[in-house]
């Protein structure tokens, strides 16, 4: 049962984690970011099963985490209200060719970063953006003026 309880307090601090480090940048991993994660991991799955090496608790600290994920996701499926917090929100950057600097400070993501990925998407000037949307999964989305 101890590692039950701990998988479930590693769940929700890498939950917590992943909604403070920001969308933006976990959808833009360099090595370094992977490596991190790698050892951030290993990190957590020392704190869950407090170095036991049992297939038991193999078993218990994965179907633990593996549950609370179906239940997040369940949570943000049946009660709307939590899928902000849970799922996040799609935020608005770029409106009418102009940026919206709050919004931008908040993800902390540039007006540079914007354009970079304006241009992949063949859009070269800001005047030509409707809107530049940041998504729940970290990818900017635009809609071009007509």
């Amino acid at each position: 049962m101890d590692i039950v309880v701990r998988a479930t307090v590693a769940f929700l601090f890498i939950f917590f984690v992943t909604r403070v480090v920001g969308r933006r940048e976990l959808s833009t991993l360099e090595p370094f970011d992977v490596i991190l994660l790698v050892v951030m991991g290993d990190i957590v799955q020392q704190g869950v099963t407090q170095n036991d090496f049992s297939v038991t608790g193999l078993v218990l600290a994965g179907s633990t985490l593996a549950v609370m994920t179906v239940f997040f996701s369940y949570l943000s499926y049946r009660i709307r209200p939590l899928r902000p917090i849970l799922a996040g929100e799609p935020l608005i950057l770029v409106e009418d060719g102009k940026a919206i600097e709050r919004n931008l400070t908040r993800q902390r993501i540039t007006l540079d970063e914007v354009m970079a990925e304006a241009r992949i998407q063949q859009i070269a000037k800001l005047d030509e953006i409707q809107w530049a949307v940041l998504e729940t999964s970290g990818q900017i989305s635009f809609i071009k003026r007509s």
